[in-house]
Formats: structure tokens, sequence, C-alpha cells
């Protein structure tokens, strides 16, 4: 989504999921997609989508894209205030390590800097979009961890409204954002790079390439798991000495020609995801 559809270790099965960080997509695991601030992002898709898993998503982009682009008038929102504008990055990795705490399981406490602003969105990007975000219990830790305190209480509204019971039937989870027996909803994302668009030491824009996995890994279903390219877009404030997420959007892309590889199994995509853990990711 756009908070939206798009965030982990400990021991997943198909029949339940700890809902642990990282994007391990057991049971219930379902992916949350960013607004690219109008249209739909998902132009381009394949006719064969599902009309469900469309209409499901063009709910979610309403509610996302509205608190989205919900400004009140402060220039720090878009991390532009005080700053100046970043010359390009290098694109190699920095060799710093990445932070070793967590809070409710998502990455804390990054650096007071622009690298550790890019660190900070790359891990929240992983979050946003992954299937803990329609589960009731996390949904609210997620949003307060994530969120600027000014903004993780309208927003956890937006979500519960967004996410009602009704939509999680239509996309094929229970009231508690779990799937069905035998089934395995996947949602991981993986940032390929970040760069910063705008720094000063209260906030900072930072672009994120990202790439991902998601659908329904079953024999029967409409939805099957497919891989995405999207860019999400981060503004971010320096508080409580941490960076937190005051607004984001996403755009579709850059995206490589599709390769010939071969399609898996329904089974093979669900023991790859149980199997192979996800990373804090550093810049």
């Amino acid at each position: 989504m756009s908070l939206g559809d798009e965030h982990g270790h400990g021991e997943p099965s198909r029949s339940g999921d700890d809902g642990a960080y990282g994007g391990y997509a057991g049971t219930g695991q379902t992916r949350t997609r960013l607004p690219d601030g109008g249209g739909d992002p998902r132009r381009g898709r394949s006719s064969s989508r599902s009309l469900v898993t469309v209409v499901g998503v063009v709910v979610l982009l309403i509610a996302a894209i509205a608190f989205a682009n919900r400004g009140d008038g402060n220039s720090d929102t878009d991390g532009t205030a005080g700053g100046d504008k970043a010359e390009t990055a290098p694109t190699a990795a920095s060799g710093e390590r990445p932070v070793t705490t967590k809070t409710g399981g998502i990455p804390s406490g990054f650096a007071h800097d622009q690298q550790g602003a890019e660190s900070a969105a790359a891990n929240y990007s992983v979050v946003l979009v992954s299937a803990d975000i329609l589960k009731p219990v996390r949904r609210s830790e997620i949003v307060q961890r994530v969120f600027t305190a000014d903004k993780s209480a309208d927003l956890e509204d937006r979500l519960n409204t967004v996410y009602s019971t009704d939509f999680l039937t239509k996309v094929g989870l229970d009231q508690d954002g779990n799937a069905p027996d035998g089934s395995t909803y996947v949602s991981r994302t993986m940032p390929v790079g970040t760069t910063t668009t705008s720094y000063s030491d209260s906030a900072a824009t930072v672009e994120v390439w990202c790439t991902g996995v998601f659908g329904m890994a079953s024999e029967s279903t409409t939805n099957p798991v497919t891989s995405d390219w999207f860019t999400m877009t981060l503004h971010l404030r320096w508080e409580n000495d941490d960076w937190k997420v005051d607004s984001f959007a996403q755009k579709e892309g850059p995206a490589p020609v599709n390769g010939d590889n071969k399609v898996s199994t329904s089974d093979d995509i669900s023991k790859a995801v149980e199997e192979y853990g996800g990373f804090t990711y550093a810049r």
C-alpha cells in the first residue's frame, strides 16, 4: 500500500506466525503498499490479478493517500526546513554496523546523521509493507514505534477503519489477519538502495528503492505470489533520540525486464519464506 496492500525472526510455521519484523510470511502474511500521491501504483499489472485484490488495494490507497498527503503547513514535515539539497550519494555500502537494538521487534536507535536516516528509512520500508500491519495486535505497536507522536493516533484510527474484518475477509484472511490452514500469505520487502534528497539535523527525506514478493501461496489461490518493484519516499523527523516517519508515499519502479525464471510451486514458496530469515538494514 500505501499503507496500504507495502515489514523478525523466530519459529514461523504455515499454521501461525509470531509477527516478528523481517518478513516471515507465515500464515496471515499480506502486503501493505504505500501511495504515490495520486493515481494507482498498480497500473500496468497483469489483468489476471484477482478482482478482490484490486478492489482491496484501491480501498487501501484511498485511505492511505489521504493521510500521506495531509499537510499541516509545517515546513519541517517535508524534511526541507533548514536542510541543504543532498548531493548524489555513493551507491556502495558504508560498511558501518547496523543498529543492534530493537523495540517491539523493529530496529531502533539509529544514528543522528544522514546515514542513520537512510538506515531507518530502509528498515521502516520493510515493516510498513509487511503483513503485520494487518494484524490488530501488531498494528498499534508498529504505528507507535515507527511514526511521530503527533501522527500516530490519527493514522492508527485510519488503519483500524481500513483494515476492518470485512476487508480482511475479502482478501482471504481471518479477523486476526491469518490465512486459512494450509495456505501462506507471503509479504516480504527487500530494500535495494537508498538516497537522501534533503537533510537537516531535525528532518530528512529518504527514497528507498525496493523489490518484494507478495500473494497467497496455495494450490487453489486466485492471487498467487508475485514480485514487485517500487520506490518509497519517507519524510523523517528526529524525535525522542531516533528517526521516525512523519509522512510517506510510494511510486512504482524502477523495474527491470522480467527474467525467464521457472515459476516455483506454492509449496516451494512457503518453505522458502519459512526457512530464509529477514535482515536488519544499514546504509
